[in-house]
């Protein structure tokens, strides 16, 4: 049964670093004010200051207190739990669960929410009456990715192949990211005889892959080298010479059923190969339909890219972090939480409201496979 008033408790992000934050201090104080109870635990992560969530009147918890708090409360936040964490979930949880879609490891994440009487409320399935999601980060997480390829391939002309491109840390604003990616790639350019990278962006018409293209855009790289495909390019079916023959390949598809692979060993596999660069901002790393399946591994900030096993042609990287917005973590948790906050909204209504009747459904339909496969 639905309560009223909602309680949510907003819990610390514990993935090595995230610091977004489901809830800002700004749609903290709006739900507030709707007459919502809202606790925030400490957090050692967080962009944003315990004492921000304070001035608007929110209740300060202890980090990792969501576990013993009453079950009347919502846990909210955005990352997946530990996987060493495997005990039973008895409250409702709005989260990224990654657990929908068959990936590694998807029913020990799935099967505690009903050993505790539990819910999930996927926050990548929260979609509105038209089938588009409330909420998503699409748009940064393409904008970071772009950012990383443009690094990763300046970096590629300025250092020998025996290095890998370093450690990235989130940024404190947008300015800041693009002022570093442009600096560096104003030095490649100095090594390439003012010669651009060609770049292309897999779905270029989505939040994501416009995020891309904008961030290729604002540090400088001319329109005239930026490749936009969509459904309408890929619809022949991959895998696609085009991508080899340019240097920075961004996939921003959301990857909804099985489709042939964009790019494959043999394709990478020539000499005049110019790719260099592979920013997988999908992710769907475990997934056994990836469309880029030349790695195996999600890569971190810290080490953002990982090297594709070729014999022949130049270096190739790939970077497969697949929690990109956390490179802007102000910009991308007030994107994201201001999205949400109409269906956070109708939470007291949620046995009735059709996004979260939806993903309670949905929640259910996972859970029902759970004995049969």
């Amino acid at each position: 049964m639905s309560t009223s008033p909602v309680i949510l408790h907003l819990r610390a992000e514990t993935k090595p670093l995230e610091h977004r934050a489901a809830l800002t201090p700004t749609t903290t104080k709006q739900l507030l004010d709707a007459g919502f109870q809202v606790y925030v635990e400490e957090s050692s992560q967080s962009i944003f200051d315990i004492k921000e969530y304070e001035a608007v009147s929110a209740t300060i918890v202890p980090e990792g207190s969501w576990k013993t708090a009453p079950k009347e409360r919502m846990i909210i936040g955005l990352k997946e739990l530990p996987e060493n964490e495997t005990f039973p979930l008895v409250h409702e949880h709005i989260q990224f669960a990654h657990c929908y879609k068959d990936q590694a490891g998807w029913k020990d994440v799935l099967k505690r929410f009903p050993e505790g009487n539990g819910i999930l409320y996927d926050l990548e399935f929260l979609e509105n009456d038209e089938g588009r999601r409330v909420a998503a980060f699409g748009f940064y997480a393409g904008f970071a990715g772009a950012a990383i390829g443009v690094l990763d391939w300046a970096f590629k002309q300025l250092h020998p192949d025996s290095e890998n491109l370093p450690g990235v840390t989130p940024y404190p604003n947008e300015d800041a990211l693009i002022s570093d990616v442009k600096s560096e790639l104003e030095k490649a350019l100095a090594k390439t005889n003012g010669v651009y990278p060609k770049c292309l962006v897999i779905g270029a018409l989505g939040r994501c892959g416009s995020g891309a293209v904008d961030l290729f855009q604002k540090v400088g790289i001319p329109d005239s080298e930026i490749a936009k495909w969509d459904m309408a390019e890929t619809a022949k079916g991959g895998p696609f010479q085009e991508i080899v023959d340019l240097d920075i390949f961004v996939n921003c598809i959301y990857l909804s059923k099985p489709i042939a692979p964009f790019i494959n060993k043999e394709l990478l596999n020539q000499d005049d190969r110019k790719l260099r660069t592979i920013v997988d901002v999908s992710a769907d790393t475990t997934n056994p339909h990836n469309p880029i399946p030349v790695y195996t591994i999600a890569t971190v900030f810290n080490d953002p890219t990982v090297v594709v096993d070729v014999e022949k042609g130049p270096k190739l990287s790939v970077c497969s972090i697949d929690h990109l917005p956390s490179l802007l973590p102000r910009e991308a948790s007030e994107f994201f939480s201001r999205d949400l906050l109409p269906s956070l909204q109708q939470l007291p209504q949620r046995d009735t409201a059709p996004v979260w009747v939806r993903a309670k459904n949905l929640f259910d339909k996972h859970v029902a496979r759970l004995d049969k496969e």
